[in-house]
């Protein structure tokens, strides 16, 4: 590949990192810098990897068996009696997922424009987004789309990049908070007892997304080279997790005092915080630095929304044809009214719930709930699918080392998954829950064993299937 074959499929592949790096990535990303500091920059670290790994697996799948992932879980399925179950559980956790998010994408990005222009009125700004947000997804061509979200990414990158260079970060600290696993129990911010566990699933679970995956499958084109895509998506994904570690190096500007100032109360609560966060932030920046970084925090937070308010749809879109298509790829090409309808529906709920500016609670509850199931379920059918020798050939089969590295992964998705629907639970039902760091762990030992239990059958599986084959 040449130099610029290299850069434009590192663009391409850009699409992935504009999809997990969204409003919930700023938000949650911030909320870690400001409550403990580095110490968490591990889990965007490993989470940034587990993407790597769910992704490459997917597309690798897509290039050798020419079959989307999509396609690939409804073949599996075929002539099962639960396939139609697992298809509309699939895209209807996809499509509710990017719905509920859709206005929290939105009203991201309007945050983000505010901070520099502060005259507009909100209304106008979410109008402006949905109107760019169609002309966008308007684009027929998917490597048109991915290569303009890969400039998105880059306004991205240089806006918190530039910010975090500025506050000249400890090196010592960044590097031990990346390579150093550990869970802190005090919040710097609220200067209380704070277990950090959830705040390390929600790291994860911003970054490995199930709609992502799909997305990924999807828009990918299967003349690529195996090395090709690894190449652009490795680079574009690592790309994508430095963002995201950028963004904690800024929150960890936002103390105490600075809460408490730009809030007017005396008692930091994990409310005052959740309220607050990005006019502490801009305030903590602008004295720091200089009233210019806000303007330039401002570019970041709408990149990042934008991003995701026109990835959301798309990647709803993509699902709904890569497991509906067969026999009927005409009715679900880009341009079709099927495919434009999806990814309008999804941007039409955002439009005006937006507009009202209010998030659709029960919708994200569900949604929670949802994705709780299918993200271990993707992770697994993954593992098992990349393992397949008749679908892989030999040379394509995952090795050991990768099969340990994901194992951790599918172990990380179980227990987010659970957690996710323990916690939607909780919300639902009032369940009250006291001792959160015990159900933590006990959702870690019971998944521990369940991901034991599924390496073992896959090795059993992988060994019949060589033996089939070599006779």
């Amino acid at each position: 590949m040449s130099i610029k074959s290299k850069i434009l499929n590192v663009l391409f592949w850009s699409i992935v990192s504009a999809a997990f790096i969204g409003p919930g990535t700023i938000t949650t990303a911030t909320k870690a810098g400001a409550n403990y500091n580095f110490d968490l920059l591990w889990a965007l670290l490993f989470s940034t990897l587990a993407c790597l790994l769910l992704q490459e697996a997917s597309a690798r799948i897509t290039i050798t068996s020419g079959m989307n992932l999509g396609q690939a879980i409804a073949k599996q399925f075929e002539g099962k009696s639960t396939k139609t179950l697992v298809l509309i559980l699939i895209v209807g956790a996809i499509i509710l997922g990017s719905a509920a998010y859709e206005t929290g994408n939105i009203l991201g990005s309007v945050a983000g424009l505010s901070l520099v222009f502060t005259e507009f009125p909100e209304e106008v700004f979410v109008l402006g987004i949905g109107v760019l947000s169609v002309f966008v997804l308007s684009i027929p061509s998917f490597k048109a789309l991915a290569k303009f979200m890969g400039v998105i990414v880059i306004i991205m990158g240089i806006s918190f990049f530039t910010t975090a260079i500025l506050l000249k970060p400890n090196m010592t600290d960044i590097i031990a908070g990346s390579f150093i696993p550990q869970i802190p129990n005090f919040s710097a911010l609220t200067n209380s007892t704070s277990s950090a566990g959830l705040l390390v699933l929600a790291l994860i679970g911003t970054t490995v997304v199930p709609y992502d995956i799909f997305l990924g499958s999807g828009v990918l084109d299967k003349k690529q080279k195996i090395s090709e895509m690894r190449f652009g998506l490795s680079i574009a994904v690592i790309l994508g997790g430095i963002i995201s570690m950028a963004v904690l190096m800024v929150g960890t500007t936002v103390t105490t005092e600075i809460m408490q100032k730009v809030s007017g109360e005396t008692i930091i609560t994990e409310e005052v915080v959740q309220n607050n966060l990005y006019k502490a932030l801009s305030y903590s920046l602008s004295t720091k630095i200089g009233g210019w970084a806000v303007y330039v925090l401002g570019l970041g937070m709408f990149a990042a929304g934008f991003s995701s308010a026109v990835t959301a749809p798309l990647a709803s879109a993509i699902t709904a044809r890569s497991l509906f298509e067969k026999g009927k790829e005409k009715e679900w090409e880009p341009k079709s009214f099927k495919f434009k309808f999806v990814w309008g529906i999804i941007l039409a709920t955002g439009l005006i719930f937006g507009l009202v500016g209010i998030k659709p609670v029960p919708a994200i509850i569900l949604a929670q709930a949802l994705n709780g199931l299918i993200l271990p379920f993707i992770s697994i059918f993954l593992i098992f699918v990349v393992n397949d020798p008749k679908l892989m050939g030999r040379e394509n089969l995952n090795g050991w080392l990768v099969n340990i590295f994901m194992g951790i992964v599918v172990w990380v998705t179980l227990i987010l998954g659970l957690t996710n629907l323990v916690k939607a639970a909780d919300t639902a039902w009032d369940m009250a829950l006291q001792d959160g760091n015990l159900t933590f762990i006990s959702i870690s030992i019971i998944t521990l064993g369940a991901t034991a239990l599924i390496l073992h059958r896959i090795y059993k599986i992988r060994n019949r299937k060589k033996k089939i084959i070599a006779s």
